[in-house]
């Protein structure tokens, strides 16, 4: 029995030395593993989970992982500066409804939400050439962009692409005043209550996570702490519908034009928006009319990346090289349609409340129902129709010319926030020593005061006073809930009348009350990684082996099977046909090629 046993102890120690199994690669693979990876990314319901999943598919891949977890936004964006991270799990909404943005801002070299610093001349190009082309021609270019951020160079690592979702209490609310949009923030003009008895005394209770809101100056942010805020604090000159279709309705134009060649974009402005300011802890209307000259100012603003310190929207709106108030009546005669070569006026006049008789600059002297009216004209640097969809982004709103140049009165250079005050800071909307209320907003609502738990509105008196887009209940309540399921409790219990983003573990329960509607529809939000380029994923194998680790049926399945499989930031908008399957056998192959770059 010693001997027998003595043999087997030799023969496992002869298999060891040579190497097990009948794949050396895999062998290889294993006894090189061990490679240790920090994975960043913020505490609480999905984003949390997210991070098991991924340390749990790396770890089976063979990687040492550790997670860094913030407590918010604000703190992961510190530690992605400060580079205490190998991958960083975030997340991206195409709130547009385009393609290019949700390429341009995050991959392109000069894109400001770029965060890890990439920068490849090809990526760059491909993101160029499909922003010039039409949606016929931009499908291949988009392809073979998925193929260069991930096939070949794993710049970007998917995950998964979400619902998007919103529990109402109908009991509280009309069930068919809330809208849930696919990309662009809710409408708060159209909330009503079920009582309409209530809209004057009682405010619409809601919340989001983030209460350090990053600016309520619309080009400074574009996250999800202030997207939804600077939305409805803010009037833009086209909207998107729910279903991604460029519109005027609801905003600063009766109609837009887009002439032949597709470089310039006429709008006719509404002369029935005034801005709102905070006095006495109570919205009034400044008497002052929203017109030409703010859109001017704001889209100048808008697309110069050195207009305010810290601008974090600039990529959004470079593609417009001039805007212009039109004061030529002959340019609506002789300027024609893209589409159907009618002229400007035949087509802006369908939507005006009257015919145009004349042109100002001035918005003072506008007077639709008399026929005086002002125009606008951007002018982009190449066919670029995407362009209206960033004018409908929260970043092309439209702020006063008066008051932002009276509050950033700074250098922009030489701009020191600890003794320089800029417009939209929410150190100044919040309830202290710091308040000195600045704001002018143009939208449906103003905010009147902020504090650690919520931030407080009232709409805005001189919103189209008259008309179905003027807001039916006075206040909105936005609640600062970080804890998903102290948010659903909040719901549940009556304290809250709307929630947005209801975990896909939820669901069930919020759907078999008849007090609540759940509303679901597919949204352009998508789950991803990125790599820290200046530690070992600057190594492109470690980085492939990554890529093929990801395992999108165990998402799937873990988030029981409501999500959607993802290529790219661009899967929900076009089907470019690439899918991502997890590969063992590459993860190992990859695997050893670093380690052979090693030796």
């Amino acid at each position: 029995m010693k001997k027998i046993l003595a043999l087997i102890i030799a023969a496992i120690m002869l298999l060891s030395a040579c190497g097990e199994g009948e794949n050396p690669n895999t062998t290889t693979a294993e006894a090189r593993n061990g490679i240790e990876l920090t994975v960043l990314g913020t505490s609480g319901g999905e984003a949390e989970q997210n991070l098991n999943l991924v340390r749990d598919m790396l770890t089976r891949a063979g990687f040492v992982v550790s997670i860094n977890m913030q407590p918010d936004f604000a703190s992961f964006l510190t530690q992605i500066e400060a580079g205490n991270y190998d991958l960083a799990v975030t997340g991206w909404t195409t709130v547009t409804g385009n393609p290019d943005y949700a390429v341009r801002a995050l991959f392109h070299s000069t894109g400001d939400s770029n965060r890890n610093g990439l920068n490849s001349a090809r990526v760059d190009e491909l993101i160029d050439l499909a922003a010039s082309q039409t949606p016929a021609e931009f499908i291949e270019t988009y392809t073979e962009l998925e193929h260069e951020l991930v096939t070949r160079n794993a710049y970007m690592f998917p995950l998964y692409r979400t619902l998007r979702t919103q529990a109402v209490n109908t009991t509280i609310l009309r069930q068919d005043s809330v809208n849930l949009p696919r990309a662009r923030s809710q409408f708060w003009e159209l909330l009503d209550f079920v009582d309409p008895g209530m809209r004057e005394t009682q405010p619409i209770i809601t919340a989001q996570a983030n209460g350090n809101l990053t600016s309520l100056d619309p080009i400074r942010g574009n996250d999800g702490s202030i997207n939804q805020l600077n939305s409805n604090m803010y009037i833009r000159i086209v909207n998107m519908t729910n279903d991604d279709v460029v519109v005027s309705d609801g905003s600063l134009s009766w109609q837009f034009v887009i002439a032949e060649g597709n470089q310039d974009y006429y709008f006719v402005l509404r002369d029935d928006v005034n801005f709102a300011q905070v006095i006495n802890e109570t919205a009034v209307d400044t008497g002052v009319r929203v017109g030409a000259e703010d859109v001017v100012f704001s889209l100048n603003r808008a697309r110069d990346r050195n207009s305010v310190p810290d601008h974090r929207t600039f990529s959004l709106h470079e593609s417009m090289q001039e805007i212009a108030i039109v004061t030529d009546m002959d340019v609506l005669d002789t300027a024609r349609d893209t589409t159907t070569g009618r002229t400007l006026r035949e087509i802006m006049e369908e939507k005006t409340p009257s015919a145009i008789t004349s042109l100002t600059a001035d918005k003072t002297a506008a007077n639709n129902a008399a026929g005086a009216y002002q125009v606008v004209r951007v002018t982009t640097h190449f066919p670029f129709p995407q362009v209206l969809n960033y004018l409908a982004h929260q970043s092309g709103s439209i702020v006063s010319e008066y008051q932002v140049t009276n509050i950033n009165t700074f250098d922009v250079a030489t701009f020191d926030i600890t003794t320089d005050t800029i417009y939209g800071d929410q150190m100044n909307l919040t309830v202290g020593p710091t308040f000195d209320h600045h704001l002018w907003t143009s939208g449906p609502f103003i905010p009147l005061y902020r504090n650690d738990y919520q931030i407080f509105f009232e709409r805005n008196p001189g919103y189209m006073p008259g008309t179905e887009w003027a807001p039916r209940v006075k206040n909105l309540d936005m609640r600062f809930i970080p804890s998903k399921d102290a948010e659903l409790a909040a719901f549940r219990s009556g304290e809250l009348h709307m929630m947005f983003t209801v975990p896909v573990e939820n669901f069930d329960l919020i759907e078999s009350d008849d007090n609540f509607h759940l509303i679901i529809v597919p949204s352009h939000a998508a789950q991803y990684m990125i790599p820290n380029f200046d530690g070992v994923l600057g190594d492109l194998n470690l980085r492939l082996a990554v890529l093929h680790s990801i395992n999108q049926d165990d998402i799937m399945a873990f988030y029981q099977n409501r999500y959607f499989r993802a290529y790219s930031t661009l899967s929900s908008l076009i089907d470019t046909g690439n899918v991502l399957v997890a590969d063992p056998e590459q993860v190992n192959y990859f695997l050893n090629r670093f380690w052979e770059s090693q030796e």
